[in-house]
């Protein structure tokens, strides 16, 4: 069986402000870039940017953020 990292449990309080009941989360390596979805597909209809955040919106209601140079925030 392989060896799972230790969970750094000071994430689920950012997590749990979004009020979301569901996550889906995607990371890509090649670009340093961290997904996470609050529906899918997001159908987002705007987006707004601050700094290496993206935060994706549809309706107003947020469905997504991405963040850039995700490893800079580790």
């Amino acid at each position: 069986m392989a060896k799972v990292k230790d969970f750094d449990v000071s994430i689920v309080p950012h997590f749990l402000k979004f009020g979301q009941h569901h996550y889906w989360v995607d990371y890509d390596d090649e670009t340093d870039t961290l997904y996470i979805s609050f529906r899918k597909p997001q159908c987002a209809d705007d987006s707004i940017m601050k700094g290496d955040i993206i935060y994706h919106y549809a309706n107003n209601e947020l469905v997504g953020v991405t963040v850039l140079n995700a490893k800079k925030f580790s």
